[in-house]
């Protein structure tokens, strides 16, 4: 985004009620933040569907967890189910980003005329480990939250063979299998929420198996960090994204122990407190459009404009199912969505060019139209 300037700033703060003008005096804005790769994957492949197929659209669970996106997906025609058995027969049908139990896909594909699978290349590494680790007789300690649809996917699996664990009293609790054991996390977890845990697993347990490659995700790893960064500085933190992203209360919990004054989650500009002030921290979780921490920005109206600390860059890219791409190579829809190109200009290049904001951007601009 374009960094605000106080002399830019609208006078009138949107005709919101908010801080005001001489109450936030600098805004710090953590970078890297909202949306990662694989949220970006997800959000283009529900898109191209919407191309592809008549609506509606079926999607098992919200594509990722936004309440601003899926309320976006909704208006266009996707409807967002929680049992597959919900969808008629026949219908096209997206498993999301987060990642499906192995009888869901399987259900799904015996169902629906077509089946999009959109799941985190990151969360499919950690189902292929689960898969491995239990053909080879390991007992698998899980780190995830209870109910996150990533658990519940990642625990199918192989179910008979993994423990969820979330906390150093529930690894405690553990019984001894008496084989060797490996160690391995939801991707979205924050290195709080992992490190007392992990280690209260290799203490509890001898020669604990853990993949050459950290399974937290590198995305969630670089907002944090990022965040780390600006909280100690500021007087209040602004964490943007929905109640249900694990990545975004993360970053919640990591603010309050770094050393912000106050924290606050929003969904959006219209949930910010009346009485924020001095220098305000502004990040979002990696399911959160870059329209909201604009938006954010916009009704905070900081005095002294906005500096960007920046962490690190992120150049990751993760392309479209291949399935997906190959139907829509063939029925031109790609270049009819990358803005009104000819059919012979379809690539896959078309895809890394328009970013998921551009996508929701046109989604609203077409409601608006």
């Amino acid at each position: 985004m374009a960094l605000v300037d106080s002399t830019d700033r609208p006078s009138d703060n949107n005709g919101l009620s908010g801080p005001g003008s001489s109450a936030v005096d600098l805004v710090l804005l953590a970078a890297p933040r909202g949306f990662c790769a694989g949220v970006e994957m997800a959000i283009k492949a529900l898109a191209w569907m919407l191309r592809a197929f008549e609506p509606p659209v079926y999607c098992y669970h919200e594509i990722v967890h936004n309440q601003r996106v899926v309320a976006r997906f909704e208006d266009q025609g996707v409807i967002f189910v929680d049992d597959i058995s919900e969808v008629p027969e026949g219908m096209p049908i997206m498993l999301s980003a987060h990642g499906s139990a192995p009888e869901v896909a399987a259900q799904a594909r015996q169902r629906a005329s077509y089946v999009v699978d959109a799941v985190c290349p990151l969360v499919t590494k950690v189902h292929h480990e689960v898969k491995v680790r239990a053909g080879k007789g390991y007992r698998i300690v899980y780190v995830g939250h209870e109910g996150h649809e990533e658990a519940v996917g990642t625990m199918a699996v192989a179910p008979d063979s993994i423990d969820r664990v979330e906390s150093v009293s529930e690894v405690e609790a553990l019984v001894d299998p008496g084989v060797p054991v490996a160690l391995l996390a939801q991707t979205t977890l924050s290195h709080r929420d992992w490190e007392d845990v992990a280690d209260a697993v290799k203490a509890r347990f001898d020669d604990v198996w853990t993949p050459g490659r950290s399974d937290l995700c590198f995305a969630t790893t670089n907002r944090q960090a990022a965040l780390t960064l600006i909280a100690p500085r500021c007087d209040a933190v602004v964490v943007i994204g929905s109640e249900n992203s694990s990545n975004t209360r993360a970053l919640e919990r990591l603010a309050v122990g770094a050393g912000s004054g106050r924290v606050v989650r929003v969904n959006g500009p219209d949930e910010l407190p009346n009485d924020l002030r001095g220098v305000v921290g502004v990040t979002a979780g990696a399911s959160a459009p870059e329209e909201l921490v604009e938006s954010v920005i916009s009704r905070l109206a900081p005095t002294g404009g906005v500096e960007e600390v920046r962490y690190t860059d992120e150049d990751e890219y993760f392309p479209p199912p291949r399935n997906l791409r190959d139907l829509l190579n063939g029925v031109g829809a790609m270049a009819a969505f990358a803005l009104g190109g000819p059919a012979a200009a379809a690539s896959s290049a078309d895809d890394r060019s328009l970013t998921a904001s551009e996508v929701l951007d046109q989604f609203q601009s077409s409601t608006v139209d």
